[in-house]
């Protein structure tokens, strides 16, 4: 089993470069996050956007496994159903969806606490998606949710009224005003309705059957290995385990299992919501970036906060992940600048130098290192061996300091628009 999984605080591409490379497998599996998930896709020109849905949806004869690790809301993923069918009519999720009995259900309330929690001066904000992943996920652990093989059990609709009508009352008390909950638990159950049309298994056991038989699976995660709920920076995380141990768990299968590990990056660096970003930019720089490089959520459309690679937060993601082969893109939104410059440690308020963290420092300085820029067209490239020099520089560098290959570069957002460097 191979994994893709982010390197920094998501949307890298990993969504494109699973739907390159998805072809070459016989299964592509979620294991964590559910609907707060944006993989952006272009294909004929058309750009969608999965959220649940495995990328590799798109290609013929391969499986697409939501794992045990996820949290499936019935009503986004029926809608998403009916986007990916409009988007494209040739593709039949029913036939190549497969879903874990054991993932967690997201509840109709859910989301509305989610939202109350983000407006309530009781609580940290920390700029959720507010789609109740982490409601559904913390009732998860409370051991007060159900799951999706539930819905097949006699009580499932007075189970979930239960829960829903304990939140509605609670959310009623704090004053929030609501949709009516006849309304929600009525779309929510008709959701899954629509959901019992596709394959529900123990995903486990079908994916170690697979890989007995000689299968390949392709793991993907989603958000990214620095909003990690362990190893990120936490509290401005997601609530799921976002790295290649989190595949492991998230599905089911044993780390013995595991081969490689793509890890993407972009050239520099983005995140969505707050939590410490000590490469930042703010000045003109970083809206030029974030306007050239469409630095809006593929999911909530939210403009990005923009900055510079920074090299002591991904030494830190591939240490833990045990990335092989580093994926870099967005190279080409830096083209055209005079010089572009890397972080290469934190200097904190007591002389201490930080060259790898996954605690980033509020407070340090981030020491740049600053290289020749590059000024080429990278959408007209078709070779390695077209690349600036500047850029051979830049990644000779980032394979030194990382001590991994940079294995393909992005040249643009279409599909095919990526070249192979190195690797297996």
């Amino acid at each position: 089993m191979d994994i893709v999984l982010g390197l920094q605080w998501g949307d890298e591409g990993k969504g494109k470069f699973i739907d390159l490379i998805s072809e070459n497998y016989n299964i592509t599996a979620r294991f964590n996050g559910g609907s707060n998930a944006g993989h952006s896709i272009e294909r004929n020109g058309r750009r969608i956007t999965l959220k649940m849905i495995p990328s590799g949806i798109f290609m013929k004869g391969v499986q697409n496994v939501i794992g045990t690790g996820t949290v499936l809301d019935p009503v986004s993923f029926k809608k998403e159903i009916t986007n990916l069918q409009t988007f494209d009519n040739t593709v039949q999720p029913e036939n190549n969806v497969i879903i874990s009995l054991k993932a967690h259900f997201v509840l109709p309330t859910h989301k509305l606490l989610d939202v109350f929690m983000e407006e309530s001066s009781d609580y940290i904000t920390i700029g959720t998606t507010k789609n109740g992943i982490a409601q559904a996920y913390s009732n998860k652990i409370l051991r007060q949710n159900v799951r999706v093989g539930d819905m097949y059990a006699p009580d499932f609709r007075s189970r979930v009224q239960h829960i829903v009508e304990r939140d509605y009352k609670m959310l009623t008390a704090g004053g929030m005003e609501l949709p009516s909950l006849e309304e929600i638990s009525n779309e929510f159950f008709e959701a899954v309705e629509f959901l019992k049309r596709f394959r529900c298994t123990e995903t486990e056991i079908y994916l170690n059957n697979a890989l007995a038989e000689g299968k390949t699976i392709l793991a993907e995660g989603s958000q990214a290995a620095m909003l990690d709920i362990d190893h990120g920076t936490y509290p401005y995380v997601t609530s799921s385990s976002t790295t290649a141990s989190g595949a492991s768990s998230g599905l089911g299968v044993s780390p013995k299992n595991i081969g490689e590990v793509f890890g993407i990056a972009k050239a520099y660096c983005t995140r969505v919501g707050n939590g410490v970003f000590p490469t930042e930019l703010f000045d003109e720089l970083g809206e030029e970036i974030r306007t050239k490089g469409n630095e809006f959520g593929s999911n909530t459309g939210r403009p990005r906060r923009t900055g510079w690679l920074d090299l002591p937060a991904l030494k830190y993601a591939v240490m833990i992940n045990g990335v092989t082969q580093l994926v870099l893109t967005k190279a080409d939104v830096l083209s055209g600048l005079k010089s572009v410059a890397v972080c290469t440690h934190y200097e904190l308020e007591n002389g201490e130098i930080v060259s790898v963290s996954g605690l980033l420092p509020e407070n340090g300085k981030p020491i740049l290192k600053w290289m020749n820029g590059w000024n080429a067209d990278f959408s007209t490239m078709k070779s390695p061996s077209e690349l600036p020099k500047e850029v051979i520089e830049f990644l000779s560098f980032l394979e030194a300091e990382l001590r991994i290959p940079v294995a393909y570069l992005s040249t643009g957002p279409g599909r095919n628009e990526m070249l192979k460097l190195t690797g297996k």
